[in-house]
């Protein structure tokens, strides 16, 4: 049996439950190639895995991509038991989960939710310490820094020993604040903010807009695994793939080089929005860092962010590049990321981009387009294809 311990829930008011009934939820979806002999369960406040010893393993490999769980810790459970039957278990425990031929310091902590039980927390803590002191010759007491530490919980109806907690993502229930569209390129940025979003319970669609021929197949490939490492953390995605070359040869043809990247930004802002809206999303996602580029100064993107009516949340705006590789380093993204296979962003950018756009010098620009725009903007949309993740 597995303890699930969560951190930020468990400060909600009156509606934790829904919070904790979302985490439930996610847990069991983590858990579903395991066999049906796995089991999650909420009792008073704790949240329980039990599963079959040989899954073990796998079940907390899957947990630790789960946001909301701050801690997975092994459990020894036992029924009701007197403090006699509570030694004895605490022996055993410490027998089987370490060396006792090697010296080690400890400390008991023990709480008592079972008020029925007939000794304190503390006097349990004194008790069976002296009984692993008399029992184990190789320990001794450090109650400021030791290296085993025991927890012991005495229920009403239950006794769960455990002495190793594994360390979980915290963060929110993925679905519990609701869902986003994530603009998501071929690059380091965009799955770091995917994730970053998903750890404050923001569920995820997505959209990549592919360039052909000017990008390859390999590179529409690159994003649809990107967006399975996503999905490992944030749930199940619908990854938009919009055919975007005409809308991109275009503005290449008629707009000003300097401002290219920043117009094409602004389409695809507008294209993201309409399937989030279609698909009920809250608001859009990048992996913008301020000054990174040029097209994500400040300046850039409060032009950027004129065709929106949705809010565009940029979680990496104040991480520097190596606050990000770090992130995708450590959720595996990083090697996918920097495959040689360019987007459409890359292979299209100026020279000498504009670092301080003008927004109206940018509608000025954008209104050379008028002619065309609709019916490019149309059958783009109509390119839409949907793959589910």
């Amino acid at each position: 049996m597995l303890l699930i311990k969560y951190s930020e829930i468990g400060v909600k008011g009156k509606n934790r439950y829904i919070f904790e009934d979302m985490l439930v939820k996610n847990i069991r979806s983590a858990l579903k190639e395991l066999s049906e002999e796995t089991f999650v369960r909420k009792a008073q406040g704790r949240i329980y895995v039990e599963c079959k010893e040989e899954e073990t393993e796998e079940a907390i490999s899957a947990l630790t991509k789960v946001f909301g769980i701050a801690w997975i810790c092994p459990l020894d459970h036992y029924g009701k038991l007197s403090f006699e039957e509570i030694a004895k278990a605490a022996v055993s425990h410490m027998e089987s989960h370490f060396s006792m031929d090697e010296p080690h310091t400890f400390k008991v902590n023990c709480r008592r939710a079972d008020k029925a039980f007939p000794m304190t927390s503390v006097e349990v803590n004194e008790q069976i310490g002296e009984v692993l002191l008399d029992r184990f010759p190789n320990l001794s007491v450090d109650v400021h820094d030791p290296e085993i530490m025991l927890h012991i919980e005495v229920r009403p109806y239950d006794v769960n020993f455990y002495s190793k907690q594994i360390e979980g993502l915290s963060g929110m229930p993925v679905g519990s604040s609701g869902k986003a569209m994530l603009l998501l390129s071929g690059g380091i940025d965009s799955p770091v903010a995917g994730y970053m979003v998903a750890k404050r319970g923001v569920s995820l669609d997505a959209v990549y807009f592919h360039a052909p021929p000017y990008t390859s197949e390999r590179a529409k490939q690159k994003v649809v695994d990107l967006a399975k490492i996503i999905s490992r953390y944030a749930g199940p995605i619908r990854l938009h793939v919009i055919n975007f070359t005409e809308i991109q040869m275009k503005i290449y043809e008629i707009c000003p080089h300097d401002e290219l990247t920043i117009i094409m930004r602004r389409f695809m802002m507008r294209i993201a929005e309409h399937f989030a809206k279609e698909t009920g999303c809250l608001g859009l996602v990048t992996g913008e860092s301020i000054g990174q580029v040029a097209s994500q100064t400040m300046q850039s993107m409060l032009v950027t962010n004129e065709v929106c009516t949705l809010p565009v949340y940029r979680p990496l705006c104040a991480f520097d590049k190596l606050d990000i590789v770090a992130i995708s380093e450590k959720i595996d993204a990083y090697e996918t990321s920097i495959l040689p296979y360019e987007d459409c962003c890359t292979i299209f950018v100026a020279k000498h981009p504009v670092t301080k756009p003008r927004l109206e010098k940018i509608i000025a620009s954008e209104h050379r387009l008028d002619s065309v725009i609709d019916e490019m903007m149309q059958r783009a949309l109509e390119s839409v294809e949907i793959i589910e993740i």
